[in-house]
């Protein structure tokens, strides 16, 4: 990585955490945490709502990191290609499940949804881990967090279905 100007390196740093800020106003956007969110059916071990936004805070920060070293490391333009491209569906898909869930209030279509997200993240690690090993420790934080978040969206929707939309 030493051989990489300053310049290229505040660029992508600036672009990561830019990307990253915008993805996570877009999904805090999305996420109304209204009267069907409280009155919704949640397990014991349901965090309160106050934990998800440091927690996504934390993620988005692992994930940027992740991103930026990968991009760094990478010595071949293909392979900056596909991380960009691994990154850029992965947030996609993260903004479609807050949107299914929240806006649409589809915790069930939500569920399925979030195994394409799950395989995002391991298409990501996939991709960096031609790369940086840092890069995918940093990654598994996010696929530990969707895992978990994947487990309570079951438990929402075995409490709470059937679901008819907004």
């Amino acid at each position: 990585m030493s051989s990489i100007s300053p310049a290229r390196r505040w660029r992508a740093i600036a672009v990561g955490v830019l990307s990253a800020m915008a993805v996570a106003m877009l999904g805090a956007s999305a996420t109304d945490i209204g009267p069907w969110y409280v009155e919704l059916q949640k397990p014991a071990w349901n965090p309160p709502t106050w934990a998800f936004g440091p927690a996504w805070t934390i993620i988005f920060a692992l994930t940027t990191m992740a991103g930026i070293i990968a991009w760094l490391g990478a010595r071949q333009k293909l392979v900056r290609q596909k991380i960009l491209v691994t990154f850029a569906l992965n947030v996609l898909l993260n903004g479609l499940w807050s949107e299914l869930f929240f806006h649409w209030h589809r915790p069930d279509w939500a569920l399925v949804e979030v195994i394409a997200l799950w395989l995002s993240i391991i298409a990501m690690m996939k991709v960096v881990n031609a790369v940086s090993l840092t890069s995918v420790r940093l990654l598994s934080a996010y696929l530990a967090w969707v895992t978990f978040a994947g487990i309570l969206n079951l438990e929402v929707v075995r409490l709470n279905a059937p679901f008819s939309g907004p």
